[in-house]
């Protein structure tokens, strides 16, 4: 026997299954119709060239056609990468940028359809970000890129241990009070370096100043990564109260169990951890560490120190230690052999690197040669290319040198009498000229311009 369709369904549901699918064929024709569309635009700090912008389309874009019709001012040399939905703007390795950008984005998707004209104003370039010394004590400052200084923070008695969020959304701090008493604060940011008029581009918008932990702490060692998460390894005055604490991007915090032999830091991207032991350093995930899985980690061991990643090769840069009092610089990347890049007598005070790791810089002491403090530039195979004789100027104890790819510069912690504060020099990465700004400072550090 024969069924019809109406014998199946009654009228009226025919009727809505029937509106439903022209609906949707209607739908479909109209999405097909409509040009593609930008849905988000995000800096990227770690990448291989100078600076980096990360896009995300509604279609599939021809790459190509991004390439020809866009237009960058300055003019500097770029590439797209990527495909489909998202794509990277890389401005090549090689090239300083003394200024902000401005972006012509335009282009056609798979389809021929073209993406509305639309111009952004980025300024990729980081701030400065010093511990400075005021009347009454320190205080967090950040200089802006006409030179004026603006602090972000109270006046504290002191402020020992400084991290700069690594995706610019804050600055975190461990300060004392007038009492002695240290307390862990973090002061938000919102950063206003991407933007589409650009009157609207400026310094960092300053956000609430928390306290995010009591101040009963001796120390407070801080690391942070650029999926925004944050590792806080906190001494308490309770014998035995040191806690290794993960806190998410979200806010969610989680005490992790390790063996711990020193200060713990996050790898640039990812979860992953470099862990400092008694047998040496090892290659930890967070989320591992968390679930307390029995994985044996990768381990290197002697006695190594963590000097600088170089982020966009997924390499490090290692100080390691002789027992004949010998140092050595070592460039390692996850699953490969260490490979020594120089090995001397002298004492190696910080190091550090460009993200591809083919160029690296060491700051060295000499306590009984004519020329006390030196830096030197190597390149890949570790020959050294260039040196700078410091003259009277010493590295700050403990402070880091920080490379800035975007200048492709290195910023450093100098001081040329005892009794005199300390200042942030600049060093030029390719000349290596040496320029001492005069501003009185405990320590200076780099907030990425994102």
């Amino acid at each position: 026997m024969r069924i019809g369709l109406p014998a199946l369904f009654p009228r009226p549901l025919l009727a809505a299954l029937v509106g439903g699918a022209l609906l949707v064929g209607v739908q479909q024709q109209i999405l097909e119709r409509r040009p593609p569309r930008l849905l988000s635009l995000e800096p990227q700090v770690h990448s291989s060239g100078p600076a980096a912008l990360d896009l995300r389309f509604s279609r599939p874009m021809e790459r190509a056609s991004l390439q020809a019709r866009s237009r960058l001012e300055p003019p500097l040399a770029h590439r797209w990468l990527g495909s489909a939905t998202n794509l990277r703007l890389l401005l090549q390795p090689g090239q300083q940028l003394r200024g902000p950008l401005s972006l012509e984005l335009a282009g056609a998707d798979r389809r021929g359809r073209s993406l509305a004209p639309q111009r952004w104003h980025w300024d990729p370039r980081p701030l400065l970000l010093v511990v400075a010394e005021v009347e009454g004590g320190e205080q967090l400052q950040i200089q802006h890129h006409d030179g004026r200084w603006q602090p972000i923070g109270p006046v504290w008695r002191r402020i020992p241990n400084v991290e700069p969020l690594a995706d610019g959304s804050g600055v975190m701090a461990l300060a004392a009070d007038h009492q002695g008493k240290l307390q862990l604060w973090k002061r938000s940011l919102r950063p206003r370096s991407l933007v589409r008029q650009p009157a609207n581009l400026a310094p960092p918008q300053l956000g609430p100043l928390q306290a995010l932990q009591p101040n009963d702490l001796t120390f407070a060692h801080l690391s942070s990564n650029r999926r925004g998460d944050l590792l806080i390894q906190l001494g308490r005055q309770a014998p035995g109260a040191t806690v290794t604490r993960w806190i998410e991007p979200d806010g969610r915090q989680h005490d992790l169990k390790l063996p711990v032999a020193g200060p713990i830091q996050l790898l640039p991207q990812g979860e992953g951890m470099v862990v400092p032991t008694p047998d040496g350093l090892e290659l930890r995930s967070l989320r591992g560490a968390l679930a307390g899985t029995t994985d044996r980690p990768q381990v290197l061991p002697g006695s190594r120190m963590l000097a600088a990643f170089c982020p966009a090769s997924g390499q490090a840069l290692l100080v390691r230690h002789w027992p004949d009092f010998r140092r050595s610089l070592e460039r390692v990347q996850p699953g490969s052999a260490p490979i020594r890049l120089w090995l001397g007598s002298e004492a190696v005070m910080a190091a550090s690197c460009n993200p591809n790791g083919d160029r690296a810089w060491m700051l060295l002491n000499r306590w009984q040669a004519a020329v006390a403090n030196e830096l030197v530039r190597l390149d890949r195979s570790g020959r050294i290319d260039a040196r700078l004789d410091l003259g009277p100027w010493e590295p700050e104890p403990g402070m880091p040198m920080v490379y800035d790819p975007v200048g492709d510069q290195l910023l450093l912690t100098l001081r040329r009498d005892p009794r005199q504060p300390a200042r942030p020099a600049l060093v030029d990465g390719r000349t290596m000229a040496l320029r001492i700004l005069p501003k009185p400072v405990r320590q200076a550090l780099w907030l990425p311009g994102s």
